[in-house]
């Protein structure tokens, strides 16, 4: 999407970098491809006024190059798209939902407070037309669930392996999500989280980083919808990483100098 550049760069590090809104792809063994976000879809880069709006395609910029859509990327690994049985979403804002209508086939895992916000409230953010094929939707309470690093109400999803966790993320909408996996081997954290938008920049919770830039500070602070709630799950992720740094990693969805650095293939506990 647009072009960020740090508040403050002393130290060279973090040239301007444009945004992303990524999604992370879990390969397991019995339920096909399990996709984590889908960012913006074919039908997006079609009708993108229509699917988007002017306003959102005015500030963000968005490339809307077919090629980095989720589906022909999964094509390109030498998947099917209906190998994508389940996609799981953070929350249900139109650069993380664009892709749904790409697998219409795929049951689409959420926290059923987000879904009623975006089917039943419908406030201006939730794109209807993102989920107008139907989807199968499957919502969790989030009354239910266990205890993670100091996270309550952690919960497995419905016919998926316990390697893939939903955690309770709220503050950036009311039914915000992030989804923790359990990594099968190779060097780093056992633990990946991806924290959608419960922050922007990775300077928010990790120190000695220059300070957020200002287009993402502001940004947060306009589509909130409960500012001490977010602040709150911020506190406890940057907890989550220093108390946690060799078994726990964390990533969000748009800071693109952190997704440079974590761009990786990763497979999933004994769901790989």
């Amino acid at each position: 999407m647009r072009e960020i550049a740090p508040a403050t760069d002393p130290d060279g590090a973090l040239r301007p970098l444009p945004a992303v809104c990524h999604c992370l792809l879990i390969e397991t063994a019995s339920d096909g491809l399990v996709l984590v976000e889908t960012g913006f879809g074919t039908s997006d880069i079609r009708d993108p006024e229509a699917r988007l709006g002017q306003d959102f395609l005015g500030w963000a910029q968005p490339v809307l190059d077919p090629e980095e859509t989720a589906v022909r990327q999964i094509e390109r690994l030498g998947h099917s798209p209906t190998d994508v049985r389940h996609i799981v979403v953070t929350h249900l804002h139109r650069d993380h939902t664009g892709g749904l209508a790409d697998f219409p086939h795929a049951r689409v895992h959420l926290h059923e407070t987000e879904h009623r916000a975006a089917t039943v409230t419908r406030g201006d953010r939730y794109p209807q037309a993102h989920w107008a094929h139907d989807p199968h939707w499957v919502t969790y309470s989030g009354t239910d669930g266990e205890r993670w690093f100091g996270f309550d109400k952690v919960q497995q999803l419905t016919n998926l392996p316990p390697e893939i966790l939903l955690v309770p993320l709220a503050g950036h909408t009311e039914g915000h999500l992030a989804v923790a996996v359990r990594r099968s081997a190779g060097p780093g954290p056992a633990w990946l989280v991806h924290a959608g938008d419960a922050y922007y920049y990775r300077g928010e919770v990790a120190p000695g980083l220059p300070p957020t830039p200002p287009m993402f500070d502001a940004l947060q602070a306009s589509v909130e919808t409960d500012r001490p709630l977010r602040l709150d799950n911020l506190a406890r992720l940057r907890a989550l990483l220093a108390e946690h740094p060799d078994q726990v990693e964390v990533v969000s969805a748009h800071d693109p100098w952190e997704f440079r650095r974590m761009s990786v293939v990763d497979s999933v506990g004994s769901a790989a």
